[in-house]
């Protein structure tokens, strides 16, 4: 091998000369937007710039109106950046309007007007497949309803709107319950019930599911061969769900997300301890490397280790959602994977595999299981150790067929009655108990 002589002080020279002029030039172009992107909920919105290299910003909160101005260094106003102003939504509840122009050379300020006062969260995103570089900012509403509060409220309106609509006398099946229930809390009494104190009495026997539609927003989840999203179908699902929950005597459904954007995993399992919920029940879409996986399954949480080498690699790349949706780790209250609730009982685990198993068998009634059994593993969003927790992998999106019935109205129906009649046998066995406060 033959080694040419070493470069001389003017080759080094030059060489340096060449890169110092590159990166002027870089410098001088900033960075090109790749995206923008907005995620409007009633929990706080989003909005995302992507680009193809880092970018910083500086955030001003400003009031009377109430607005915040944002300082983004490194970039010139580009038509991409302008596209922000034609995406904020009528039904967003915190922004009213966007506006952007160059503040300065290579800072453009970027104003959102906003419909109510709000804490915003500033913070970058390394590059993860999907994605390059992404500059986030989340607006969270400075009043936030009590979710088990608004769940109380609804279904004492219900119940009010009932009494108001029933005819009065001995032919009203709810005044009848209601005065029934009042003579026994007061033997002896025979004076018309407190509809109010009857109502709440009701409430207080209130059964909470929570449904958690897996992914949403930044994180689209598994896509199908025909292009269909994760977060899609399993909303659908969820939605669908949620109905017939709310349909049934003394129960109401509570939805993680109901709309298309992003929970990070810890967050999902405190909402469902905030209302206190009975069931907490993560519903995804599977997929795999190749089309030929089908069939459903069912998933609990272990703490002995995966059941298979399978259920490791879905705990795996479920528990990466955080990664890809966008989490703002110096957050006060994002938690670390490993310290996120890990007080999980094996009580709770083998409710769990009670409630998977109910759900399991009535699965098998209108599709393939990809596994007859409930399988367990690490997965980070079923660490609610008071709540029975199941992962639902409804069918494998990655299947070209499966992913054509995850599309149809019609199979979704059928998937979601065969989830309400296995929460109905769980509960048929597993009657909930009394919890630590009235609901």
């Amino acid at each position: 091998m033959k080694i040419g002589p070493p470069p001389s002080r003017r080759d080094v020279l030059q060489f340096g000369s060449l890169v110092l002029l590159l990166g002027v030039q870089q410098i001088a172009r900033g960075a090109d937007i790749v995206a923008v992107r907005m995620w409007p909920s009633k929990d706080y919105t989003r909005v995302t710039i992507e680009s193809d290299r880092e970018i910083k910003a500086r955030q001003f909160l400003l009031t009377d109106p109430p607005r915040v101005a944002i300082d983004i260094e490194g970039i010139q106003l580009l038509p991409a950046l302008r596209e922000l102003v034609g995406k904020v939504r009528p039904e967003d509840p915190n922004v009213a309007g966007i506006r952007v122009g160059q503040n300065a050379p290579g800072v453009v300020r970027l104003v959102i007007d906003l419909k109510q006062a709000v804490q915003p969260q500033v913070f970058t995103l390394a590059p993860i497949a999907p994605y390059q570089h992404r500059l986030v900012f989340d607006l969270y509403p400075q009043k936030i309803l009590d979710p088990l509060e608004a769940l109380i409220a609804e279904r004492l309106k219900e119940l009010q709107d009932v009494v108001a609509k029933a005819p009065a006398g001995p032919t009203d099946p709810l005044g009848d319950l209601m005065a029934g229930h009042a003579r026994r809390a007061e033997p002896g009494k025979n004076s018309a019930p407190n509809i109010a104190a009857a109502i709440q009495d009701k409430v207080e026997r209130l059964v909470i599911v929570a449904l958690d539609p897996g992914h949403g927003g930044e994180d689209p989840g598994a896509i199908g061969p025909g292009g269909t999203y994760e977060k899609d179908v399993v909303l659908q699902i969820a939605l669908q769900l949620q109905d017939r929950i709310n349909k049934q005597p003394n129960m109401r459904a509570f939805m993680t997300r109901d709309a298309d954007f992003f929970v990070p995993l810890n967050v999902r399992v405190q909402k469902a301890r905030r209302v206190q919920a009975d069931l907490f029940i993560s519903i995804h879409a599977d997929a795999f490397f190749t089309a030929r996986p089908q069939g459903a399954s069912v998933f609990a949480l272990s703490d002995r280790g995966a059941t298979s080498s399978s259920a490791r690699w879905l705990a795996n790349k479920e528990n990466s959602a955080d990664l890809v949706g966008g989490v703002n780790i110096q957050a006060k209250d994002a938690n670390v994977l490993k310290t996120m609730l890990d007080m999980s009982t094996t009580a709770q685990i083998n409710d769990s595999l009670k409630l998977g198993s109910a759900m399991l068998g009535e699965m098998g009634n209108v599709g393939k299981l990809h596994k007859p059994r409930v399988e367990q593993a690490n997965f980070a969003v079923l660490r609610a150790y008071d709540i029975p927790s199941v992962l639902v992998e409804t069918a494998f999106i990655s299947n070209p067929d499966e992913e054509a019935r995850l599309r149809s109205p019609a199979y979704q129906a059928q998937l979601s009655d065969a989830l309400m009649r296995g929460i109905l046998r769980y509960f048929a066995k597993n009657p909930p108990l009394a919890r630590h406060r009235a609901l």
